[in-house]
């Protein structure tokens, strides 16, 4: 039985191909027409060979086809499954011969399990014999059985039996196929079944496909996208398209000669081919700009539509990486140099060998020349190297870039990087004609390496700074700094006063130069928001984050450059509630206005003297708090004592003189916040119409 399974699915395989198995069933039947029916695939198309190449820094490239079919022919290309999307949204087509472009196919994208589910055999999840013969019921087919001779007739369906075998009566189950034929019903073990062929032409074309659509499906990772152009002839065809791609780089060497000779740049484009069409003799442009694309998903069938987010990814910076600032005539770019731009290098002819010579070092300016032309292309930059030819899955290095360049050699100092020492750089102007895209840079210096630095984009005519190293010869102190306060101005607006206080910073940066040559030092100092920069020196330029300040340093020598930043903040005093300290010391103070202190000497006058009338009404309360006291203890005392006692009298007295004198201490603490209201009502009416500064 296990046997027989195997070999009935080679058959439905080899069936889904078009090829027929003698003896084995599934055999094509003719059609009506005499013609054999048979589930053939689709023509397979011309091969057009890659003759241009685009690559993007922002990760896309764009392809382009060219070659010739004939008549109403077809053109075949192959792409990665997640391709077709990109092809779907970004497919041009061209026949340069009068012919038109007619339709385009591709597999489709369903998942496997629906596709299969729409045939009218269902083979999802790889059935039995005994379930696909269930699916067929009500077919019509042709049995031949390990016994010579064949039975035709239909399906029933297929059930499982008990039966008994060997001497020891063991039983087992095993699935009978029942078919009706010539009106009787005829039950047949699966075991003993040779071969079954159906005898319907449309359900063998049926299975037929859905075989076809399992052995398509185990290739997913290439899918045949097909072109049918209709015309007359051969005629000539572009395709293009534009897919994902990795980005292409770029790397730099910078050659720091000794003595005259002038520093050098060389560019290196490092690009992967990782498509599935080796590239000869391409034209290929490498294009510098960053195009906006995306992926829209065009070809999986969307029944749940899901939205797909990338997670952040984040790396590690080695080194630093120093903006463009702007300059201190505030031009944030600077003119394109006409002179010193120069482009491909011409192809000097090799010299005689000669020995090799360990003490010489290598000069790598020699036998590297750029063989890429350059354009601008609106607002990109395009590199354009001809006759390239790489391999499938295979990456390269081209030199792009290979001119002489201005570059000033110089130390940078950044007290959070390193407190103190700066680092080994150089200020690069583009002076080439070239787009500079962004890259790590090996600075060799004197024909030995000297460092790594990183480069962002950087257009002709413009500058950036690089650091590839610790200047262990240039020491920085930047512990010195003062900060100190005071009062430039002041007015008062009705009865508020409004202090103006300007605070001041300085920086002290304490260098030395130990080396026997003298040396150009920025200084980076931080951008404090809000902060104005008062320095006699002006920075060189401003980036957001820091002012850069360039100072030569004589060799051997000290010096002292400092750094001043004030900020003027403003405070306001309500006069009514301030006290009287506070305002003495303001009236005191030289940086305010002579006719501001006189209303603030004023107003101490009226508050001094709302202080004093509040003493007296603390003390004349105070007073007959201790009468009433006092006259509270004399009642008492009346009480224990004989009425007609020397000592009630006196004590009577002694009350009635009490009561006379809480009757004046009353009166008079009426008067004295009466008093107090008018006086401060008159301080309030002062305060509120006196507008001076």
């Amino acid at each position: 039985m296990k046997r027989f399974t195997h070999s009935i699915r080679a058959a439905l395989v080899v069936a889904a191909m078009g090829v027929a198995l003698p003896g084995l069933g599934f055999a094509q039947e003719p059609s009506p027409t005499g013609t054999t029916v048979v589930n053939r695939p689709a023509e397979k198309g011309v091969e057009i060979p890659i003759r241009q190449v685009v690559l993007y820094s922002s990760g896309v490239g764009y392809f382009e086809h060219f070659g010739t079919v004939t008549g109403d022919g077809t053109a075949e290309l192959r792409f990665k499954t997640e391709q077709i999307n990109d092809i779907l949204k970004s497919l041009v087509l061209q026949d340069l011969d009068g012919g038109m472009v007619s339709t385009i196919t591709y597999p489709s994208q369903d998942p496997l399990s629906r596709t299969l589910k729409s045939f009218e055999v269902d083979i999802t999840g790889n059935p039995p014999l005994a379930d696909l013969l269930n699916q067929l019921r009500g077919a019509k087919v042709t049995v031949s059985t390990v016994e010579p001779g064949s039975t035709s007739g239909i399906i029933l369906g297929v059930e499982k039996k008990r039966k008994t075998t060997g001497n020891n009566g063991t039983v087992i189950e095993t699935h009978v196929l029942n078919i009706l034929s010539g009106g009787q019903i005829r039950s047949l073990e699966l075991s003993e079944l040779r071969s079954v062929q159906l005898d319907d032409p449309k359900l063998q074309e049926e299975l037929t496909a859905a075989l076809a659509a399992l052995a398509q499906a185990r290739d997913q990772d290439k899918k045949p996208v097909t072109i049918h152009f209709t015309g007359q002839g051969d005629h000539r065809v572009r395709i293009g398209y534009v897919i994902e791609t990795p980005v292409w780089k770029t790397s730099y060497r910078l050659i720091l000669p000794i003595g005259d000779a002038k520093p050098h740049l060389q560019g290196w484009a490092i690009i992967d081919n990782q498509t599935d069409n080796d590239w000869n003799d391409v034209q290929l442009s490498l294009v510098s700009g960053r195009p906006i694309s995306f992926i829209q998903d065009l070809y999986q069938p969307l029944y749940v539509p899901r939205q797909v987010v990338q997670p952040p990814q984040y790396a590690n910076l080695e080194s630093r990486r120093y903006g463009e600032g702007m300059s201190r005539d505030d031009k944030a770019k600077a003119q394109r140099k006409s002179e010193g731009a120069s482009g491909a290098s011409p192809q000097m002819a090799a010299p005689a060998p000669r020995a090799y010579e360990s003490e010489n070092s290598m000069d790598a300016t020699a036998s590297v020349s750029s063989s890429a032309s350059t354009a601008e292309v609106g607002e990109l930059f395009q590199y354009t190297v001809s006759n390239v030819s790489l391999a499938r899955q295979r990456s390269a290095m081209i030199p792009i870039v290979s001119d002489d360049i201005q570059v000033q050699k110089v130390s940078i100092y950044n007290a959070s990087v390193l407190p103190r020492n700066p680092l080994n750089g150089a200020r690069i102007t583009n002076s080439t004609d070239k787009h500079l895209l962004a890259g790590p840079i090996t600075v060799l210096e004197a024909g030995a390496y000297a460092g790594d630095a990183q480069i962002g984009n950087l257009p002709p005519g413009q500058n950036r700074l690089i650091s590839y190293g610790i200047d262990l010869q240039m020491l920085v102190d930047s512990s010195h700094n003062t900060s100190n306060s005071s009062i430039v101005s002041g007015k008062i607006v009705k009865g508020v006063l409004q202090i103006s206080h300007k605070q001041v910073f300085q920086q002290d940066y304490v260098t030395e130069n130990k080396s026997k040559k003298d040396k150009t030092l920025i200084i980076e100092h931080p951008v404090r928001p809000g902060w104005d920069l008062t320095s006699t020196d002006k920075p060189v330029e401003t980036t957001d984050q820091v002012y850069r300040f360039s100072q030569s340093i004589p060799a051997g020598q000290k010096a002292t450059f400092a750094v001043q930043q004030q900020i003027v903040t403003g405070e306001s005093v309500a006069l009514l509630s301030a006290d009287l300290n506070q305002l003495a010391f303001y009236s005191r103070n030289g940086a305010i206005p002579q006719n501001v202190r006189d209303v603030l000497v004023k107003a101490m006058e009226l508050k001094q003297q709302l202080t004093d009338i509040q003493r007296q009404i603390d003390d004349t309360q105070r007073y007959l708090t201790e009468t009433n006291t006092d006259q509270a203890r004399t009642r008492q005392n009346l009480g224990s004592v004989p009425q007609n006692s020397d000592f009630y009298k006196q004590s009577l007295q002694k009350m009635g003189e009490q009561e006379k004198k809480i009757e004046q201490l009353q009166s008079d603490l009426q008067q004295l916040r009466q008093k107090q209201d008018q006086q401060r009502q008159e301080l309030e009416n002062f305060l509120n119409n006196a507008n001076v500064g």
